[in-house]
């Protein structure tokens, strides 16, 4: 288990529009270009195996530009395909600040971050005590209908608050800045709330009422 002093002030960032990873959660991801191959290959070298993920966000002018604000995970699986791919699975650890980009010689992208600002997220697992799951429940059925998707139902009745709330802010099909506010909320509340909110945004524009 990683503690926060174990967490390196310089880490490898892997920018990945739309892609969101949270503290204790997981995240599959296919690595095959010859810059994020080499990235994992040193990663694992490394003894804490640590992967920043990051999004890339786009400025006045069209510019582009990285977030302030992603989220380390643990490299805690992986697999080479025949061709020397890799499937891989990053375990959330911790939010971090982007400090600065670091010039260097490898073909991807290193930074210094700040891990100070999210020192809760190494630690138990959040609680949401305002969280009434029926009528949360019965939104996000409607929006799972209205999306056209489909899950396990009863896994997600019975899964702990921050596993369903974390897991649903990961997967949900949401725009790049969507994902970032689900990222950057402050407690488990916050991101319960700012996904309600986008759930009736989403139901709303298909002719729905949202949360009653």
């Amino acid at each position: 288990m990683i503690k926060p002093g174990d967490l390196p002030d310089t880490i490898p960032l892997f920018p990945l529009t739309g892609a969101l990873l949270l503290p204790r959660g997981r995240l599959p991801l296919h690595i095959f270009e010859p810059r994020y191959l080499q990235m994992l290959e040193d990663c694992m070298k490394t003894r804490e195996r640590l992967i920043g993920m990051i999004q890339p966000c786009r400025c006045p002018g069209g510019a582009t530009r990285l977030s302030t604000i992603g989220c380390a995970g643990r490299l805690t699986g992986f697999s080479e395909t025949e061709d020397g791919r890799y499937m891989i699975t990053l375990s959330g650890i911790s939010r971090f600040k982007l400090s600065e980009e670091q010039e260097g010689f490898t073909p991807y992208i290193r930074a210094r971050v700040n891990w100070a600002p999210f020192a809760r997220d190494i630690g138990l697992a959040e609680h949401d005590p305002g969280f009434d799951r029926p009528p949360f429940m019965d939104l996000l059925c409607r929006y799972f209908t209205a999306q056209g998707l489909d899950t396990d139902w009863d896994s997600l009745k019975d899964a702990e608050d921050e596993l369903l709330l974390n897991t649903l802010s990961m997967l949900l099909p949401l725009d790049p800045e969507d994902k970032q506010a689900l990222l950057e909320a402050p407690d488990l509340t916050t991101r319960r709330e700012t996904l309600v909110t986008l759930m009736e945004f989403s139901l709303r524009g298909c002719g729905e009422e949202g949360l009653q």
